[in-house]
């Protein structure tokens, strides 16, 4: 049996339907939020149990239950969040308990970290480069880059376990976030209500207005490659990055969107607000050799492939959830 948290969350629940398509089903699922909150993301899906996350240990004691492993992307995952013990105790503390438990029980261990603890960027975004070098924009940030300096510290450890620090990921499943949505999710919807999609403009001279770049990395590319990790003994333990490995600029996501939508490209700039100019970022471009040379595949979802099959596929269906 194999123990997912983060369940009835945006990669969490993808990643059930991602072990669903493959035929495993015997999967204890885990989260704050119950399924009856967020019914649709596991309407589909099929698994054995579901437990709330403060009950999970106390489960596991009580049942003995036999895990493969355990994938946990379980976490707050709120970059605005300002409660700094709240990520202590949900981001750092918890996942250090889960640690504990695949060490003691000698199981493999993947969990989510983030791109968010490389900060601005200035250092690069190197998986392979000593963490307790970055420093992070949001507590959010350095509640993940504290998880992971812990982890690479230990001496007692899983058989095999990976970090895994996430960079723009979007698609389906995603809708309960919010504000904390993809781009693409938000566009999708502001182009449908007005046929028009706000970007902030450049503050940097280096940068044209929409020429801004990120990592873009479709969901479906992210859980293929957790299962194939989990899935060969012979990966490596650490920390790997998940990303694309080519930055791309808003531009070119905006015109995927319209393009995916049949509408003609509309932009409405708008400054950065004051009160973030200073801390937002104008490249991020995850360094993917660490994961490749572990023989996982390249993302095979590219912007405009990925775009199109999230918009077409669900965004416009009566039923937009995996």
């Amino acid at each position: 049996m194999w123990l997912i948290t983060g369940a009835t969350g945006f990669i969490g629940s993808a990643l059930v339907w991602e072990m669903n398509q493959h035929g495993l089903d015997d999967l204890l699922l885990v989260d704050h939020v119950p399924p009856a909150e967020r019914p649709s993301l596991l309407t589909k899906r099929s698994y054995r149990d579901f437990v709330a996350a403060n009950d999970l240990f106390s489960y596991l004691r009580q049942s003995n239950a036999g895990l493969e492993g355990v994938l946990h992307m379980g976490a707050c995952s709120s970059t605005t969040e300002t409660n700094e013990q709240y990520l202590q105790t949900n981001n750092v503390e918890y996942s250090q308990k889960i640690f504990e438990l695949c060490t003691e029980r000698q199981i493999p261990l993947l969990y989510a970290s983030s791109g968010a603890t490389y900060g601005d960027g200035k250092l690069g975004f190197d998986d392979a480069r000593d963490p307790s070098d970055f420093r992070p924009l949001n507590l959010y940030g350095w509640s993940k880059l504290k998880f992971d300096i812990w982890a690479l510290q230990q001496k007692r450890t899983p058989p095999r376990w990976h970090g895994l620090r996430f960079f723009n990921v979007f698609g389906p499943n995603e809708y309960h976030k919010g504000e904390m949505s993809s781009v693409v999710c938000k566009a999708f919807n502001q182009i449908r209500t007005t046929g028009k999609l706000k970007l902030f403009k450049s503050h940097h001279p280096d940068y044209r207005d929409g020429e801004q770049l990120r990592d873009f990395i479709y969901i479906k590319d992210i859980t293929g490659w957790m299962r194939a990790m989990m899935a060969r003994p012979e990966v490596e333990s650490g920390i790997y990055n998940m990303g694309f490995g080519r930055a791309r600029t808003w531009l070119d996501l905006a015109q995927a969107t319209f393009q995916a939508m049949d509408k003609p490209l509309a932009i409405e700039w708008m400054d950065i607000p004051s009160n973030i100019r200073n801390q937002y970022q104008y490249f991020t471009e995850a360094k993917m050799q660490r994961l490749h040379a572990q023989n996982i595949a390249s993302p095979a979802w590219p912007l405009e492939r990925a775009v199109h099959d999230y918009v077409k596929g669900y965004l416009l269906q009566t039923d937009p959830y995996l």
